[in-house]
């Protein structure tokens, strides 16, 4: 007969003093297990590689792949040959039919910052930002498919079965908080990019360290946290939960090494804890009356039109980047920020085939308010300085048009950009030629490797050395590729 551990003794103990205790119990673990090192509670790591610049990351990813050369990427070459019939000088397969004219950006760019940054007007909220960012111009990727190449910068290989990189950071250091998840994802108000949860999903890491998914925009936004039945009392609940720990930890005693379960049991303890710092942390009530008007969030109840528009993207992405900044504050260590959902018509995501114009204005526009008054809002906090964003995309678009006024997919090069947490801000590293149609430099592009290498160096981690075996085969983010991007990185200590 197996002997009860304490948390199995004192969860049977009864719903009062025994529910009590283990909550106790589990406050003390946690405690004692506090961050030492830079590693956080439950990562697998028990010391950082070499110090941090950084603790926490926000990837903020927008599906449908935005164009380049129409938001930070600017080409006089397309604006003086516009109309011309295009000429690569090579072979182009085309992943539809998007090898017309040459078409010059319907958007005017203006050099922003001291560094003097020519960025587009509908991400010109960024212009205030571009000291502290860092561009990526000469990025390439390995498919023109959404799906495989929405998979490859969420998780650094370009088919199914392999761990977010929000996982590989959890399972490597772990929380800094009991009471929230340590990955979080707020998708698209609309819906999920493609591949869906499996952009951030565990795969082959302990189940515990997949994305918790948050619609703050929804009247439940975590769903099943609370219950809704009206017979359903706070003590009735509490029971409940006892119960499925009790038969859960049963279970477990039965079927040793099955992660899944241990998630579960956690994903209760967790969830416990969540009724009440959740609502809170996702309540932006409270919030002063200037910080909502940065993020967009000044005409609470305004409803919008059918068609894509401005003031309905910064209100969605804004209350996204607002919600991540309090995240951030209560110590969530990595959060994903989607914008677009999957191939829905009229357009509602940056797959922008048919009007640049119609489908880039509002969508751009709506995120550079939400990510520049986050950027600013965590400057302002003293939070950029440990705090790593990344914007990326699947794929580019081509500088050819397609139609009359549509742009192709370009996994040819595409643009990232970085700010905050250890980033030499005012930067750009590596170019695209004249078009914005492959690297300028084509010997020597830059991979989505080397953008994980890099933010798994400014959080402290060796990413070659954060590796788990599967399948006979020692599995890392970055595959068996990788170099970390030395230029972009600051050389003062920030953490």
């Amino acid at each position: 007969m197996n002997s009860p551990n304490r948390r199995d003794f004192l969860t049977r103990s009864g719903q009062g003093f025994g529910a009590l205790a283990l909550a106790a119990m589990l406050a003390q673990d946690e405690s004692a297990r506090g961050e030492t090192n830079g590693v956080g509670r439950g990562g697998v790591l028990k010391a950082l590689h070499h110090p941090p610049k950084a603790k926490r990351v926000v990837q903020l990813f927008m599906g449908g792949a935005a164009s380049h050369i129409d938001l930070f990427d600017y080409k006089p070459e397309l604006e003086k040959h516009h109309g011309e019939p295009s000429d690569f000088g090579e072979y182009v397969e085309a992943f539809q039919n998007g090898l017309g004219p040459w078409m010059k950006s319907p958007f005017a760019f203006q050099k922003y910052g001291e560094c003097g940054k020519a960025i587009s007007e509908v991400v010109a909220p960024l212009g205030e930002c571009v000291d502290d960012m860092a561009f990526i111009h000469n990025l390439v990727g390995k498919t023109g498919v959404h799906s495989q190449a929405t998979y490859l910068q969420a998780t650094g290989f370009d088919k199914p079965g392999f761990p977010g990189m929000g996982a590989w950071i959890s399972y490597g250091l772990g929380s800094l908080t009991d009471n929230l998840p340590t990955f979080v994802v707020l998708p698209d108000h609309r819906g999920y990019a493609s591949n869906g949860p499996k952009n951030w999903a565990s795969a082959f890491l302990p189940a515990h360290t997949q994305g918790t998914t948050i619609f703050p925009q929804r009247e439940n936004p975590i769903e099943d946290l609370l219950p809704r039945a009206d017979f359903v009392t706070a003590d009735s609940d509490r029971a409940g939960l006892e119960l499925l720990n009790r038969i859960n930890r049963d279970f477990e005693r039965e079927r040793p090494g099955d992660s899944r379960l241990e998630a579960r049991i956690r994903s209760y303890e967790l969830a416990a804890k969540m009724q009440l710092s959740a609502p809170e942390a996702l309540d932006i009530s409270q919030e002063p009356a200037h910080i909502l008007k940065m993020y967009g969030l000044d005409q609470p109840g305004r409803t919008y039109s059918d068609a894509i528009n401005i003031p309905e993207e910064a209100e969605y992405f804004g209350r996204k980047c607002l919600i991540a900044r309090r995240l951030l504050e209560r110590d969530v260590r990595f959060i994903q920020i989607w914008s677009g959902n999957d191939n829905s018509f009229p357009r509602r995501n940056w797959d922008s085939h048919e009007d640049i114009e119609r489908d880039h204005r509002p969508l751009a526009m709506g995120m550079a308010i939400g990510a520049a008054a986050l950027i600013k809002d965590l400057k302002q906090r003293g939070l950029l300085d440990d705090t790593l964003i990344l914007w990326t995309t699947e794929f580019g678009r081509m500088p050819s048009t397609q139609g009359s006024k549509g742009r192709d997919h370009n996994p040819f090069v595409f643009t990232n950009w970085l700010c905050g947490g250890g980033i030499k801000g005012g930067t750009t590293h590596g170019l695209s030629d004249q078009w914005g149609y492959k690297p300028l430099d084509r010997e020597h592009p830059t991979e989505v490797y080397d953008i994980h290498a890099t933010i798994l160096h400014l959080l402290g981690i060796d990413h070659a050395q954060l590796t788990v075996r599967h399948n006979g085969i020692d599995r890392r983010l970055t595959d068996v590729h990788g170099h970390v991007i030395e230029e972009l990185v600051a050389k003062h200590d920030r953490v």
